[in-house]
């Protein structure tokens, strides 16, 4: 069918059916009256690869494996992630407020003052005060993050960068791989400092010494159970305030625990206060504390002290000019710290109180003591000073010194020649040995005491006891040689053995036991006739102790060293003691004669070598036995000191008596302790017939003379050296108070030795 002007019109289901073609292709019928755009043809697909083969099996088990690990890294990442929080949250729950950790000691400290207000000793561990970040000196808090933990302010409580780097220095010095250099930061160190949070428990640990070396230690396990927590410890604290903690718990060494303790211990100033080399030296401590303490090697702690101002200097802490200024000056220890003194008086000290107080203490306690420091240093520079010039090279021979007030107030003390010591053996009041002539004294105050003068007259002749169960005993004199008639004052002043056992015997054993008892021997005292030559033992407290009986005029006296002991920042004291004189032994006229003997000992007897120069000396010589004891103790009008040698083993001494060696080292310890000292003269009573006697130097009044001889001008004559002995008439010795009852040994010696003499 055609249209009209020959065109062909599309039939209706052509027109249908193209516009479901067009609808099925996806194709928008473009509105009416707008011609088509025709489309861009597309461009050919590129042919897949072939899908066979080994390499495509190679990529398939790459990309299966890949897969797998990735699926196992991505899970296992996300557990431990889980645990680690868990883990950090249950540490962050259980840490306390900072303050709360700063002082974390189980056992209190022993602060010992000594009679000036002066610091010498410290016990236990010290705590000097809670410091903080701020307050601290700068150069200390820089000190420490530069060598400790130099990006301490870069990470979040754990540097896995630092870990990497300490297990390669490790692995390299052929250690393990967390054996050594641990890589820690201040806050992992913090979390050992603190254990873990875990308390000390004696039922688990036996010392506390044990539990820090616990908290202490390396290893795997250590090392995964210190992350959580410093990552808490991160969390629940500032920076400063985990630095807070570190400054108060680091253990320093000699004692000393935290910064502020440290630095009052070592350079007697707060932490506050110390310069960049006092800084670095206290730095330098925490790789080992006992190693690198300036009390134990100051070099060592310097060298060490020196490493860590490079460090300080390299890190931009220290300018140039402050770095060669500090390594040109480096930190000293300060005067307290430096002497030591009183190593052997504080154990003493220490020992003489309740352990509450002392050993197990858990507060802090301030003992005041009677030590004097100057004289301390005294003793100890006298001992080494005759013991490098007059002793040979290598000798084991030991020694030691007291030095005390007529009271008993202990002012110096050396146990040993080692002085720089804690914890050691003391000679001084532990080493009891046989006293020798130095017990003579008591014998002749005994006799004093009872009647006696000075001038009394003793036989020195042969003499032999026959001792009940023993059979016959014949004492010698140590010149073997015999004077006769003579005084006692002579007699002692000599030393001679037969004289002192004849008074000994006159006046009864048992009045020598008593007074020597009441004047401070403690031990058991020897009951035979040999007792009067010091056949008995006892210390040198002990016998320096009962000589500060003599100078105090007759009381016996309890050596002490504790004035007072407090709780540290309480007013009121505990407990002390004020003075050690007890109760009268001898009359004060008695004590005052034998004073008077005793000093004409060291002007013309066996301790001639203890004289001082323009100062009165009292004194007496000791050597015991084979010379296994030599001991000289003495006094001025100001102070009392004793002296022993001789060997831990009992050896004897070669060529040693008291009134060689120990007699010396006297002479040299109160040279220094009387030095620049107003001059006293002692409060001794000379004999009544002997008053207003001429005396050569106005100082050394009551010498004797011989009548026929002519007298110097102002002067005493001496014949052969020796100053010639009195011919005048002497009063004889009184007769022994009668006793009631039967007559005791020494009384039926006493009554043999009347119808002989």
């Amino acid at each position: 069918m055609a249209g009209t002007g020959g065109r062909q019109r599309p039939l209706v289901a052509d027109r249908r059916y193209a516009s479901r073609q067009a609808t099925q292709s996806g194709a928008k019928t473009p509105p009416p009256g707008k011609p088509k755009t025709p489309r861009k043809p597309r461009s050919p697909r590129p042919p897949r690869r072939g899908g066979g083969g080994l390499s495509g099996l190679v990529l398939g088990l790459f990309g299966f494996l890949f897969a797998v690990i990735w699926g196992a890294v991505w899970r296992t990442t996300a557990v431990v992630g889980i645990i680690l929080g868990l883990a950090t949250f249950y540490f962050y729950s259980q840490l306390p407020d900072y303050t709360a950790l700063l002082d974390g000691r189980n056992r209190g400290s022993v602060t010992l003052i000594d009679n000036a207000g002066q610091v010498f000793a410290w016990r236990g561990e010290t705590f000097g005060g809670q410091t903080t970040a701020e307050n601290v000196s700068p150069f200390l808090k820089n000190a420490i993050i530069a060598t400790e933990d130099k990006r301490f302010y870069r990470h979040f409580g754990v540097s896995p960068r630092g870990i990497a780097s300490a297990i390669a220095i490790n692995l390299s010095e052929g250690r393990g791989p967390l054996e050594g250099n641990g890589g820690s930061t201040i806050t992992q160190q913090v979390a050992k400092l603190l254990c873990l949070g875990t308390a000390y428990d004696p039922k688990r640990w036996k010392t506390e010494a044990d539990y820090e070396t616990d908290c202490r230690s390396g290893g795997i396990k250590r090392k995964i159970k210190e992350i959580p927590y410093a990552l808490a410890m991160e969390v629940k604290y500032s920076k400063n305030e985990i630095l807070t903690v570190y400054f108060n718990r680091a253990y320093l060494g000699a004692g000393a625990r935290g910064f502020e303790a440290a630095a009052q211990r070592y350079f007697g100033i707060s932490a506050t206060n110390v310069n960049p080399q006092q800084a670095a030296m206290l730095a330098g401590l925490l790789k080992a504390p006992s190693t690198y303490a300036p009390t134990t090697n100051l070099k060592r702690s310097q060298d060490r002290a020196g490493m860590v101002l490079a460090l300080m200097h390299e890190q931009g802490y220290l300018t140039d000019a402050q770095w060669q200024d500090a390594r040109a000056h480096p930190a000293t220890l300060s005067e307290a710290a430096q002497a030591r003194a009183g190593g052997y008086f504080a154990d003493w000290v220490m020992d003489s109180i309740p352990d509450y107080f002392g050993k197990n203490a858990t507060a802090d306690v301030v003992i005041r003591t009677t030590l004097d420091q100057r004289i301390q240093t005294a003793a100890e520079e006298a001992l080494k000073s005759i013991f490098d010039t007059r002793v040979k090279d290598g000798s084991t021979a030991e020694a030691a010194i007291v030095v005390m007030s007529a009271d008993g107030a202990v002012r110096a003390m050396v146990g040993g020649r080692k002085t720089k010591v804690s914890g050691a053996f003391n000679r001084a009041t532990q080493a009891k040995r046989q006293t020798g002539s130095t017990f003579k004294p008591f014998v002749y105050a005994a006799a004093l005491d009872l009647g006696w003068t000075p001038d009394s007259i003793v036989e020195d002749a042969p003499l032999t006891i026959n001792v009940r169960g023993s059979g016959p005993w014949s004492p010698k004199n140590y010149d073997k040689d015999f004077l006769g008639p003579i005084p006692i004052w002579r007699a002692l002043a000599k030393s001679i053995n037969t004289a002192t056992v004849r008074v000994s015997q006159s006046v009864g054993l048992d009045a020598v036991r008593k007074v020597a008892s009441d004047f401070g021997f403690a031990s058991d005292l020897a009951a035979g006739p040999a007792l009067a030559l010091g056949v008995s033992e006892s210390t040198l407290l002990e016998m320096t102790g009962a000589y500060a009986g003599i100078l105090n005029g007759g009381s016996s006296v309890r050596p002490y060293g504790l004035t007072d002991l407090r709780l540290k920042g309480e007013q009121e004291p505990l407990f002390g003691a004020q003075t050690g004189i007890g109760e009268r032994v001898i009359s004060e006229k008695a004590a005052r004669e034998l004073m008077w003997m005793m000093h004409q000992g060291v002007e013309q007897g066996t301790g001639m070598r203890a004289r001082l120069d323009g100062r009165q000396v009292a004194g007496k010589t000791g050597t015991t036995q084979a010379a296994r004891d030599a001991w000289f103790i003495g006094f001025t009008a100001d102070y009392v000191a004793g002296v022993w040698m001789g060997y831990d083993d009992n050896r004897p001494l070669t060529g040693v008596t008291g009134g060689g060696l120990p007699a010396q080292i006297w002479h040299e310890v109160m040279v220094r302790v009387e030095e620049g000292q107003p001059v006293t003269p002692l409060p001794m009573a000379l004999p009544e017939e002997w008053r207003g006697q001429p005396d050569p130097n106005n100082v050394y009044p009551g010498r004797a003379w011989s009548s026929g001889d002519p007298i110097p001008e102002g002067g005493v004559p001496v014949v052969d050296g020796q100053l010639v002995t009195s011919d005048r008439p002497v009063p004889q010795a009184p007769p022994a108070p009668q006793r009631q009852g039967p007559q005791s040994f020494g009384e039926a010696i006493d009554s043999m030795l009347r119808q002989l003499y």
